[in-house]
């Protein structure tokens, strides 16, 4: 079957989704040992897997929600929210999974 123009981002986004879970699926059964240094008051594989989910959210939302074929005005009140809450939302998880190592 001929691939036209209209599916070709299908493929693309799914390509992209479908290399991001390979990195994750192997990031977590390898679990390199480089990856365990504890940054932020948690490991960088942690940090790898935040970043990792947050790239996969953006292309499921962007593409297969059709956010992208939308006017300005609505993808930015969609948005916008989310260059705020993110951060915080990841702030206080590794603040807060710091507390779990300390000793009493």
């Amino acid at each position: 079957m001929a691939e036209t123009k209209g599916t070709k981002w299908i493929f693309t986004t799914l390509f992209i989704l479908v290399v991001v879970t390979t990195i994750e699926v192997a990031l977590g059964i390898l679990k390199p040992e480089i990856m365990l240094t504890r940054i932020l008051g948690t490991s960088l594989l942690n940090i790898t897997f935040i970043v990792l989910t947050l790239v996969k959210a953006y292309y499921i939302v962007w593409y297969f929600m059709h956010v992208k074929f939308e006017n300005k005005g609505f993808r930015r009140t969609l948005t916008l929210p989310l260059y705020i809450l993110i951060p915080y939302l990841s702030f206080i998880l590794l603040l807060e999974a710091g507390y779990i190592n300390l000793q009493m």
